[in-house]
């Protein structure tokens, strides 16, 4: 079967995309299709958080998400989070406070950790770990990863 011709507007830019299955996830046209490989395959159930993007604003795990159903949608991958040859405040935060390991989940907490700055101001401990709480990190503790984005938070003018 062919599927269907589709655009998908991501990190501002409208992507167009051919022969899209209706089974098709999100994670794969974005990595397969539209070489952006920041979001990670990690469980590929949702559990892990690796494969973390915006959709409307909205922190989603790209491997439960349906290409076709995101037509409509604004798609922000981490490849998105600042122009390239910058940071952004959250990575900035994250690189200096040392709080970056093997680096596979860390475009997911990023992503996720960028939506939550986006919405409150400043961030408590406990939200951190809240907003968080859906990625899944296996080389670190948290301590580095929660400590940096509360210094995003409070470093917001």
């Amino acid at each position: 079967m062919t599927g269907a011709s589709i655009t998908l507007k991501v990190n501002g830019a409208d992507r167009p995309v051919a022969a899209v299955a209706p089974w098709t996830t999100l994670l794969t046209v974005l990595r397969d299709e539209l070489g952006l490989t920041g979001a990670k395959r990690g469980c590929n159930q949702g559990v892990c958080g690796a494969c973390t993007v915006t959709i409307d604003g909205e922190p989603v795990r790209s491997c439960l998400s349906l290409a076709l159903n995101c037509t409509d949608c604004e798609i922000a991958t981490v490849e998105g989070l600042a122009p390239a040859g910058s940071l952004a405040p959250v990575q900035q935060a994250l690189a200096e406070g040392n709080a970056l390991q093997c680096g596979f989940c860390t475009p997911g907490i990023l992503i996720a950790a960028h939506a939550l700055l986006r919405r409150n101001e400043p961030l408590s401990v406990d939200e951190v770990r809240a907003g968080l709480s859906g990625n899944l990190c296996r080389c670190s503790g948290y301590k580095k990863i929660v400590e940096a984005v509360v210094r995003a938070s409070e470093a917001r003018p």
